[in-house]
């Protein structure tokens, strides 16, 4: 398999195309590649190629495109994964398994029981440490897409809208042009068994899935994504870990309306 490299404003038909620091130090001085190396660039929107490394200096590495290769297929229902942030490490492996699993966007929030607010987020420059996770978990199960990590946003903020172009995604046919098809994970104790089991979500054209915290949504953040066209729906009638719920989520889904 050839080492592949992200390079996000990639011109195929530049003589010579420079990959970004990060890229070049991981090219020259991790793996050690030298010229006429031959390795793979994406510039995170589907396009991949089959290229030649035709510098790797220390400072500056070039290559050049030779041509245009098949990349990952992606899924054909997109996924918006809304998930409430966990606590570091667990955040970091929600969004690398939601990348590897093909969702198209994700969009964090904090909800009441979040143990982490904005002020810790932005210090720790998080958005940005997600959207690096994005790119390498991209590479690493070779999707040509890196899936967009946008700022985290208060739970009812994303509920009400707000402004972010995920909500230009294409919508069911059945629902209103623009707005996809909500789902809100909910503890099998809640809502007194009305929430529906994930196999029996016919599939849309597009969709958000909503994830909670550590300690679950509160009833009345509950009542407030239903009263926002969220559906309810349970994984069974076990509890599991608030960062296993996305994979488990996801996988159900994509595998009961076969797009994975």
């Amino acid at each position: 398999m050839r080492p592949r490299f992200y390079v996000p404003d990639l011109d195929p038909g530049a003589e010579r195309i420079r990959l970004p620091d990060d890229e070049a130090e991981h090219l020259a001085r991790v793996l050690r590649l030298a010229a006429g190396a031959e390795v793979e660039i994406f510039d995170g929107r589907g396009g991949l190629w089959r290229a030649e490394v035709v510098q790797a200096g220390k400072r500056v590495v070039q290559v050049k495109a030779r041509e245009r290769v098949t990349a990952a297929r992606e899924t054909r229902i997109p996924i918006t994964l809304v998930p409430s942030v966990l606590k570091s490490d667990k955040m970091d492996a929600v969004v690398r398994d939601a990348v590897m699993l093909g969702v198209a966007t994700i969009q964090p929030v904090l909800s009441a029981r979040s143990e982490i607010g904005f002020a810790a987020l932005s210090k720790g420059h998080r958005a940005e440490r997600w959207r690096r996770l994005a790119v390498v978990s991209a590479k690493q199960c070779g999707r040509a897409v890196v899936p967009p990590v946008f700022e985290p946003l208060a739970f009812e903020t994303y509920l009400s809208g707000g402004g972010k172009p995920f909500l230009s995604a294409k919508a069911p046919s059945a629902k209103p042009e623009g707005v996809p098809l909500r789902l809100i994970c909910v503890e099998p104790s809640a809502l007194e068994g009305l929430a529906r089991a994930v196999h029996d979500v016919s599939a849309p054209s597009s969709a958000h899935l909503i994830v909670g915290p550590e300690g679950g949504w509160t009833p009345d953040e509950v009542a407030s994504a239903i009263a926002h066209g969220a559906v309810p729906v349970s994984l069974g009638g076990r509890t599991l870990r608030a960062d296993a719920v996305p994979l488990v989520a996801l996988t159900a889904l994509l595998t009961t309306w076969s797009a994975l």
